[in-house]
This record gives C-alpha cells, structure tokens and sequence, in this order.
C-alpha cells in the first residue's frame, strides 16, 4: 500500500499548469523564449524563477535549467542565489519562531553548511537543481550562498566573505563589477536579491547584527558568529516599481511566465538613491 496523503494536491497542481499553457514547454520552447526576450549568449545572467509560472514543463526543473545554460552558452555564466536560512541563529526565526527554549539545544546541534550536499530553503526547485548540477560551483557562505556555472564561475562565488553577505565583496559585488544582468523568470522585484548589494551601499540609517551560523571549519563543525547588516525585503517591489517607471527593461513571455531582464548595475544604483531619500 502506497502513502497518497498528497497524491490529490499534486495532481490537481497538474491540473492547474496544464490549463496554464496550449502545449507541453519544453527546453526547445524555453530557449527560443529567452533567446526572443533578448538573453545572450555570452553574458552573465543571475536568474529569480519560479518553476510553477512557466506553466507545465516536460522534464521539470532539469529542462528549465538546461534552458537558461543553453541560452547564456559555454561562453556565458549563469548564477543563481542557493540561500540556506536553515543554516542561520534559530533565536532569529520568526516565521514561524521556535520555542526559546529549543535555541540553545539548536546551536549546538544544527547539521552545518556544506555547499556540497546542503539544500536550498525556499528558493523554488530552479536553484535546487541547479546547485546539484555537474560543473556548478557553490560559495561557502552558510547562510546566503550563490551557485554558478561558466567561465566566470569562480571569479563569482569563491571566497564569499561570512561578513558582508551580500555587500561589495560578495557574489552580488562581483556580478556588478561583471556588469551582469538578472533575469526576473516568473518573479517580481520583491525577490530581487540584487538590491541587498543597494542597502550596503546606499546612506540611510543601518542596524548591525552579531549573526551566528554552523559551518565546517578545517572539517569541524563550528557555530560561526559574525557582525553583518540587518537587511530588509519588504520594500523592494516598491523600488522596482519605480525603477521601471524611469528606466527601460526587457519583458516579455518564457512559457506562462512574465519574464523581465534587468541590468544590475542600474537597479543596483538606482536602489541606492531610493534607499538614501526614502529609508528613514
């Protein structure tokens, strides 16, 4: 006998991508969309995606993958934020929070980050399996790793700096010095991780935190602490918004999915400015 507690919610989700899309999406389809909504071969694109929005893809996540690899080619990067929140202070969780009595007991036995084998924690089944994927290479922040693959590779994630997660040193910096693009695949601003590299640099009142994370240091489990930047999503869709009021973005379709290009460098300095008149 065969568990099927879920089995019904899975197939109406089925249901529901199918409705979504006239026919299958396939990694043919999913490259000549991007191709058509202007990625290029060659350049280095940090991708947002959400699986579910490209309506139903034969293969999954793996032909969504192959897709953005066959579409940026050998000679481009492709590079996605693989975050592990799991790997993060516990006495910090607040959706949901533990217990306070579980913190201590949590610290000292949490698995450590590992970028080898630790999954990703609600970042959609893109970068999970992305992250696994031969020739992929992941930095060893604990907490907000990123995954790359290409040439450029190594020049993005190796030594992710445990302080400055997201700041001038960290995939994010080194994806601006690139003068990369980030490819919104079914998301929205609000999850563009590339305006935490505008917090850090942007001038407004800023809380710094002592953060904790459990690590493997010379093969030994070790609960990390570090002084980082409390950083803060929640006006992000708002930023974006008036970005693309004042400056042009390629959008179009991929599949189902709403689909925007964006150039980082310009987000980047443009969440500056906004942060320094807005964030009080």
């Amino acid at each position: 006998m065969t568990d099927d507690s879920d089995g019904g919610d899975e197939r109406e989700g089925h249901r529901r991508l199918m409705k979504m899309v006239d026919e299958p999406v396939t990694t043919d389809t999913l490259v000549s969309d991007l191709q058509t909504l202007g990625v290029e071969r060659g350049e280095t694109l940090l991708v947002h995606s959400s699986l579910s929005s490209l309506g139903w893809v034969s293969g999954g996540a793996p032909a969504v993958v192959d897709a953005l690899l066959e579409a940026v080619g050998e000679s481009g990067a492709l590079v996605t934020p693989t975050h592990t929140s799991q790997c993060s202070d516990p006495g910090e969780w607040e959706n949901p929070p533990v217990p306070s009595e579980w913190v201590e007991t949590l610290r000292e036995t949490m698995t450590p980050y590992r970028p080898e084998i630790t999954p990703t924690w609600m970042m959609g089944a893109v970068p999970e399996c992305f992250r696994d994927y031969p020739e992929t290479r992941r930095s060893n922040h604990p907490t907000y790793s990123f995954a790359a693959q290409g040439p450029m590779a190594v020049d993005v994630v190796e030594d992710h700096p445990i302080e400055g997660s997201l700041g001038e040193d960290s995939p994010l910096g080194r994806l601006y010095d690139l003068d990369a693009r980030v490819l919104l695949l079914g998301t929205g601003h609000e999850t563009n991780t590339s305006l935490h590299l505008a917090e850090y640099r942007a001038d407004y009142s800023k809380e710094y935190r002592t953060k904790g994370a459990p690590a493997l240091v010379d093969g030994e489990r070790r609960w990390l602490e570090y002084d980082d930047l409390v950083i803060d999503a929640d006006d992000f869709a708002e930023i974006g918004e008036a970005f693309e009021t004042e400056e042009e973005l390629v959008d179009g379709e991929v599949g189902a999915a709403t689909a925007k290009l964006v150039d980082q460098r310009s987000l980047v300095d443009f969440g500056v400015e906004w942060m320094a008149e807005n964030r009080q």
